[in-house]
């Protein structure tokens, strides 16, 4: 049976195939596979559960029931069957039946810019913008207030216009029929959220951005199954006014004509107490929002902070929340930017018609939560965090374990600049729920065939590999996934799922024969561009096996400092690992983590206590056997172990009150040997890792002090430039890389800031200025990578 629709593999594998194949040497591999046996999906996990420690009355409504599972369906493939009628011109015309079928409710914008005025927040707000005598006259005349509020008073006109929607739907369907082969979404998630209607809360869907069109599908698979369209906040600038006012119309919040980026707009004084209101009304109103946070700048945390104020302001007793994670074969490239050029548009456009490189979709809505029971709940904390220097600096320069046991501050993610007026408290708290919403859309996102052969060429078989070999491995990888509880975006054979990821990865590929049976053997191209592709196709991956990856960089790292040196082929193995030590190396690794692997509902010595479990469970590590007198098990002769505390209430007595605790050892499952699943899973983190150590070595070419656009460009040139002098690794050059890089450096204290008028200006520390700390922060970085 397929994994994704209950169909036979020969019928889903059939979707996967190509009208015109992509590859010369299609046939080739197909004719290799033969032979393969399909694979049969004999398990499919439960996913897009909401968390049971933060919302447990949420998760106890059972919104997202696990019963039989109803399908997925292909948004893109509509006939007649999705209409009351019949007939041979109702199949040439069931798509403009089906669009004009779908309900839509009007949001019209009435009387909003009088309620916006109105509230007391925007009215303090134009009191400071305006002189004595404007003030007075704002209390009585509109045109007034629309000089002071300028272009934001068109942001809060926006609408949604029923007919435009079903128009744009319509084009969208047949749009995204030429883009992707098939845009799937799971019909038991669309069930959970019709029942999350009846709860008569906003509905609020968060994402991952990733692309321009994210919101697009989210939009248009709530208009397909006739639920509530949501208002849109796309954060980008759109200077064509046409544009601008069909966006607009379609409810769309964008930025203001003036501002050029999100952090531009907030510094404006009137921007964020009128946004605020504006999102307090559409609220009101019973309007959906659709919004979009960015994993490596933060942005849109301030969102979420507006959507908490209109429950702390009354306007809305509670609201849902529901992350969506969007799941690509292959990311459209040409809608990251939405100012890409009118060449670029073209060529993407005739590559659609011609029919090249289609991949698919899956879109994941999880069960929609309580807002106002995840911040009741009082478990989804940041409070008390400290700066990474003071986890890391003492272990880093003195080799002091004693402050890596702590939370890690992540107050980048909505900086004080952003929204003044809000106090402390509340900040935390939206930086938290930021964080979680993070962890949630990304975790519950499905792994495409695209990740899986990425994942192997890139950390497995970087010098190539057999077809043969590598369908044994990816049948391997698929099942590890789906222990882990993370879903598939495919099905079908394994003919028909190695035949379109390669397919798709073709461009990215160099494809030889191995004699004597001239079997294909595939390799990644050794290029900037075909190895950051590769790498943004194992994201996540990376996200799924993050457990097994901090331990088993953690594991090389105790290794390392065994035989005194960084890795190699004369590391010894025959060792045993003490449990203290190896928590200290995965809670030092897991600090230097980026957001969205940890949520903060979980600590991070809990994280580290889970990678220890994980590693054993894995087969990775055993535990040691300790000889003893008498046997663990014979608790009847171990007198005086089990001492309890004073407290004589067993209520009030738990594990942590047991006096002795046996710390426990461990040793790798394959000492005699080099363990391929510990360095395949070492590689993982090693393209994070490695990115840290290039863009250290190379800030003392860095004419500091420096702003801190410059900064990243610069770095990133000089990375670039590295990895094509050594020739390997482009992976670790991408300009995410370094953007995580350079944030990592300003929260251990390596860069200090200079917030001038004009810029932040970079500066490295004087701490690091000296040779010693330089070679230790280094080393401490290197020390996980397996080399």
């Amino acid at each position: 049976m397929d994994l994704a629709s209950g169909k036979t593999s020969s019928e889903s594998a059939h979707a996967f195939q190509p009208k015109h194949p992509a590859l010369s040497w299609g046939v080739k591999i197909r004719r290799k596979l033969k032979s393969v046996a399909p694979f049969l999906g004999r398990f499919r996990p439960l996913v897009g559960q909401c968390c049971h420690q933060c919302t447990p009355e949420s998760l106890g409504l059972k919104l997202l029931r696990n019963t039989p599972p109803l399908g997925f369906q292909n948004l893109t493939c509509v006939n007649e069957r999705h209409t009351r009628y019949r007939g041979w011109l109702v199949r040439r015309v069931c798509c403009v039946l089906f669009v004009w079928g779908r309900e839509v409710q009007p949001s019209p914008a009435g009387d909003r810019l009088h309620r916006v005025h109105n509230s007391e927040r925007v009215r303090q707000a134009l009191m400071m913008a305006c002189s004595p005598d404007e003030a007075k006259a704002t209390e009585l005349v509109m045109p007034v207030v629309r000089h002071h509020l300028g272009r934001l008073v068109a942001l809060i006109e926006t609408f949604i216009s029923p007919t435009l929607v079903r128009l744009v739907s319509l084009v969208l369907l047949k749009f995204l029929s030429l883009m992707f082969c098939s845009v799937q979404v799971n019909l038991n998630q669309m069930a959970a959220l019709h029942r999350a209607t009846q709860l008569k809360a906003p509905l609020v869907y968060v994402c991952v951005r990733q692309s321009a069109i994210d919101h697009a599908l989210i939009c248009l698979t709530l208009f397909c199954h006739n639920l509530r369209v949501p208002y849109t906040l796309y954060p980008s600038k759109v200077r064509q006014t046409w544009l601008r006012t069909i966006l607009q119309r379609l409810g769309v919040i964008l930025l203001p004509e003036n501002m050029g980026s999100e952090l531009e707009a907030e510094m404006d004084s009137l921007y964020s107490p009128v946004m605020t209101s504006f999102i307090g009304e559409l609220l009101q109103e019973g309007a959906g929002l659709s919004m979009g946070i960015s994993m490596d700048k933060g942005d849109g945390g301030q969102w979420m902070a507006r959507v908490r104020q209109a429950i702390t302001d009354g306007q809305v007793p509670d609201v849902s929340i529901v992350p969506v994670g969007i799941s690509y074969d292959c990311l459209p490239q040409h809608f990251i930017h939405p100012q890409a050029g009118m060449m670029s548009a073209l060529w993407f456009v005739v590559s659609l018609l011609k029919g090249d490189h289609r991949g698919s979709v899956r879109i994941h809505f999880t069960q929609a939560f309580s807002l106002k029971e995840m911040c009741e709940s009082g478990k989804c904390r940041v409070d008390g965090g400290r700066p990474l220097q003071d986890l890391l600096l003492s272990a880093i320069l003195y080799d002091r374990m004693d402050s890596i046991f702590g939370q890690k501050d992540v107050s980048w993610l909505l900086p004080p600049a952003v929204m003044p007026e809000m106090p402390p408290a509340e900040r935390q708290q939206t930086i938290a729920l930021t964080l979680h919403l993070m962890y949630s859309s990304t975790s519950n996102m499905a792994v495409m065939s695209t990740s899986l052969v990425s994942c192997l060429l890139l950390h497995k078989h970087c010098k190539g590999v057999r077809v043969s070999v590598l369908c044994r491995d990816i049948c391997w990888l698929l099942e590890e996934v789906l222990f882990r509880n993370t879903d598939v975006g495919f099905g079908g054979s394994l003919v028909g799922l190695v035949h379109h990821a390669l397919a798709l990865l073709r461009p990215h590929l160099l494809l030889a024969a191995a004699p004597p049976t001239r079997e294909p053997v595939i390799a990644p191209r050794p290029d900037w561009n075909s190895l950051v592709t590769l790498s943004q196709h194992c994201n996540l991956l990376t996200h799924v096996f993050i457990h097994e990856a901090v331990g088993a960089c953690a594991i090389s790292a105790m290794l390392s400092e065994v035989v005194g040196c960084g890795g190699g082929g004369d590391m010894e193995f025959d060792v045993v690992l003490g449990q203290e030590e190896l928590m200290e190396k995965c809670l030092q690794l897991t600090h230097l983590l980026s957001a969205g692997y940890i949520p903060p509902c979980q600590t991070a010595h809990s994280f580290a206590l889970d990678v220890v479990d994980s590693m054993v469970r894995c087969g990775v590590l055993v535990m040691e056997e300790v000889q003893r007198d008498t046997p663990v098990c014979d608790f009847m002769k171990r007198q005086g172990v089990l001492s309890w505390a004073t407290s004589d209430n067993p209520d009030q007595s738990s594990d942590s009150d047991c006096e002795e605790t046996d710390m426990r050892s461990f040793k790798l499952s394959q000492p005699s040997q080099c363990p391929e699943l510990l360095f395949f899973l070492c590689s993982l983190l090693s393209v994070q890792l490695r990115a840290l150590c290039w863009a250290f070595e190379s800030l003392h070419y860095l004419p500091l002090p420096i702003t801190e656009t410059d900064c990243v460009s610069q770095l990133h040139a000089h990375l670039k430039n590295r990895a094509t002098l050594d020739k390997v690794h482009h992976e670790s050059s991408s300009i995410d890389l370094v953007r995580m890089a350079l944030h990592t450096f300003i929260d251990l204290g390596v860069l200090t800031e200079d917030r001038q008028r004009e810029a932040v200006y970079l500066d490295i520390s004087p701490l690091f200025s000296q040779g010693g700390n330089k070679e230790k922060l280094l080393q401490f970085f290197s020390q996980f990578m397996y080399n």
